[in-house]
């Protein structure tokens, strides 16, 4: 991609920890790698391995001085930025080099209007007017692919889509045509198809400026993509960096070979359609009203949920995919008899769909639910033993303290974490752990029915490749159904018998998971596929921004 062999950026034997009381903790250990004009290189490596405090420490965003430097230098363009002063660091810092960060709904002010967002870089960089910033603004949004940006200036960023979001932030970033772009797992919170958008735009906007490109990510789909050589990060240590399809083609390092090898790989058997179905659902709707007016009369709906009927039988899986807004996990709560619904739903051929909630009382350790950020849904003020405990003491099951010790342990056990792990705290896991046992929770009330709410989507692609083992595991052992929602389709292919493509509430495409996947008859269905395997951007007119 680059011509010429001039280096940017230049880190040299980077070290950074931080300071924990009387303690020092190495987060880098002697990092070192070059960045040339126009090359974009990709830092890999799963959560905790160091490489956003890496790409932190170039722009110094770290929290100094609990955090510090043993040892290394940083020099971009001659000028040595570990040592440079906040005035040097102010001229550099959004000007020539810029960074998009992972999470946009955090990154983003809530308070402030896309316009002020945006604006204020043009102003405090380069001095310019209101008018003339306003003016700029709308082409950046333009550019960035934000459809009709004139009425979008006066929105606020819980207004917009997480790929809207994502385009605001890359629209901030590049303002001031930065030399240097850091994009931290700039696709990770976003479907596939708005993932594969936003990849295009970057490509297409670092040929157009000619820029530099710091790639952050645990997918080496989109490395192989993206990237003219990779550095490979874990525990702190670069422990291989190569141009990127060597590394692909003849990875050296184990840890290399164990991250290739990572990927959710296999496919689920064929359907059984003689196994007894657990759960079902016949013209299942769940619309929202629009109130308007002093009287707040119901002028419209919005059907999250629009006429599906559906079957989940018992050792199967279902997978529910499609894109934010779909309607995805509004249709598994109505299921569970959890958010208000019209249509019929059955649970082991009884019909549950006027049950009332202390008629669902006795079903709910049958119907069980594992959400997608197992750090928010485990509390941070209960030890694991009484987390997974939880349901059997609210199901009023009679068991004495070594018991329900037991219980716990064996429910732990069999997600594979060690018993005495009863007696610590969710901050103490990794989110691979913390996922089991948010599963082991499910596990432990005997449950014949399982939603499975983004599970993986948070997780780095090893750990993904584990749960999914897990599941299918769990699955054989106790004949389970389950409902697996799910914009990541790589997952879903590995997982799912059957599979329903949902769009605005409504079933686009449904049958099993081999016919949908490698013969999809529906252009959204089609475009849904493109994105998540060729990383090819999708159609406009069938998958909308």
């Amino acid at each position: 991609m680059t011509s010429t062999s001039d280096v940017l950026l230049s880190i040299d034997k980077l070290s950074v920890a931080f300071r924990q009381g009387a303690e020092d903790i190495l987060a880098v250990d002697r990092v070192s790698f070059e960045i040339k004009q126009g090359q974009t290189v990709a830092l890999v490596g799963e959560s905790g391995s160091g490489k956003s405090v890496t790409a932190l420490s170039i722009m110094k965003l770290l929290p100094y001085p609990s955090a510090f430097h043993p040892s290394g230098k940083i020099t971009f363009r001659g000028e040595e930025l570990l040592s440079a002063d906040e005035k040097t660091l102010r001229r550099i810092r959004g000007n020539m080099i810029s960074i998009i960060f992972q999470e946009p709904m955090t990154s983003l002010n809530p308070l402030h209007t896309i316009e002020k967002q945006v604006g204020e870089i043009l102003v405090l960089h380069r001095g310019m007017r209101p008018q003339a910033a306003r003016t700029r603004v709308i082409e950046l949004l333009d550019k960035v692919g934000i459809r009709n940006p004139e009425s979008r200036l006066d929105s606020y960023p819980h207004q917009l889509s997480g790929g809207q979001r994502q385009r605001v932030m890359i629209a901030m970033a590049l303002a001031n045509e930065p030399d240097l772009l850091i994009a931290d797992e700039p696709t990770t919170a976003l479907d596939v198809t708005i993932q594969a958008q936003i990849l295009e735009l970057l490509r297409s906007l670092q040929k157009e400026l000619g820029m530099a490109m710091l790639l952050i990510t645990h997918d080496l789909g989109i490395v192989r993509k993206m990237a003219d050589r990779v550095c490979v990060m874990t525990e702190g240590e670069i422990v291989e960096q190569e141009a990127t399809e060597s590394l692909f083609e003849n990875p050296q390092h184990a840890y290399t070979r164990h991250l290739l090898a990572a990927e959710p790989k296999g496919q689920a058997p064929a359907p059984n359609s003689d196994a007894p179905i657990v759960v079902e659902s016949d013209d299942l709707k769940v619309w929202f009203p629009i109130k308007r007016g002093f009287l707040r009369r119901t002028v419209d709906h919005i059907k999250a949920v629009d006429g599906i009927s559906l079957q989940v039988r018992a050792g199967q899986t279902l997978g529910i995919v499609g894109e934010s807004g779909s309607g995805k996990t509004t249709l598994g709560l109505a299921l569970l008899r959890l958010i208000a619904s019209q249509g019929k739903i059955a649970y082991l051929g009884n019909d549950i769909s006027a049950y009332q909630s202390r008629d669902m009382r006795p079903l709910r350790r049958e119907m069980q639910i594992v959400f997608q950020d197992p750090y928010g849904s485990l509390s941070p003020r209960l030890p694991i033993g009484d987390i997974v405990a939880e349901g059997l003491v609210v199901q009023g099951a009679e068991f004495s303290v070594e018991e329900q010790r037991e219980r716990v342990a064996t429910a732990l056990e069999e997600v594979g974490l060690e018993a005495d792990v009863q007696d610590r705290y969710p901050h103490e896991f990794s989110g691979g752990q913390r996922q089991r046992i948010a599963i082991a929770r499910a596990m432990a009330l005997g449950p014949k029915f399982v939603m499975l709410d983004e599970p993986t989507s948070a997780l780095d692609m090893s750990v993904q490749a584990q749960i999914v083992d897990l599941l299918r595991d769990l699955q054989d052992r106790h004949n389970l159904a389950y409902l697996f929602i799910s914009h990541d389709l790589k997952v879903v292919r590995a997982l799912a018998n059957d599979v329903i493509v949902m769009r605005d509430g409504k079933i686009v495409e449904q049958g099993p998971s081999d016919h949908i996947f490698d013969e999809p008859k529906s252009d959204y269905t089609k475009a849904l596929m493109a994105a998540a395997f060729d990383l090819a951007t999708a159609p406009a007119d069938v998958v909308s921004t």
